[in-house]
């Protein structure tokens, strides 16, 4: 899966003005409706706060991706969002996150949703990528660094 065909420069935040999860997940879904990605923001919030509830998303390494699945939607979406400063979200490895990658699919996408979810991690995986997003000031460059690395894949 090609993030950029899920992901546009409006639906990346840098710096989030949300200083606590809830706050981010609700900034991070808030752009995925102002891009018109999705319809209902509401049910989109209450489907990943209750995922997110169930089990953190904080995946360690700095990274969390919050995640749901929303009736009504037709396609997957993802926004990425940088806090200010790195920022609880209860990570498994209890260490501050400094990016949020949120991603929204339809229900009857599971695998698609599995796909994306696999291509962010593996992305973040890349030491080189990792700190040159999380040293990233501005959400166009955080774009720029996705863009070329999905073009070179």
């Amino acid at each position: 899966m090609n993030l950029l065909e899920i992901l546009n420069r409006e639906c990346v935040c840098a710096p989030l003005t949300a200083t606590d999860k809830k706050g981010v997940i609700d900034e991070l879904v808030d752009l995925l409706h102002q891009s018109g990605k999705i319809d209902d923001a509401d049910s989109l919030k209450e489907a990943v706060w209750t995922r997110e509830q169930t089990r953190t998303t904080g995946i360690g390494h700095g990274l969390a991706i919050p995640h749901g699945k929303c009736p009504g939607m037709k396609n997957l979406a993802m926004a990425i969002g940088k806090p200010p400063e790195p920022m609880d979200f209860e990570a498994i490895d209890a260490q501050p996150v400094k990016l949020v990658v949120l991603l929204a699919s339809p229900p009857d996408r599971t695998s698609d949703h599995i796909q994306a979810l696999a291509r962010i991690s593996r992305l973040m995986t890349m030491d080189d990528f990792r700190d040159q997003i999380y040293g990233a000031e501005s959400a166009d460059e955080i774009f720029e660094l996705v863009k070329v690395q999905e073009e070179q894949a």
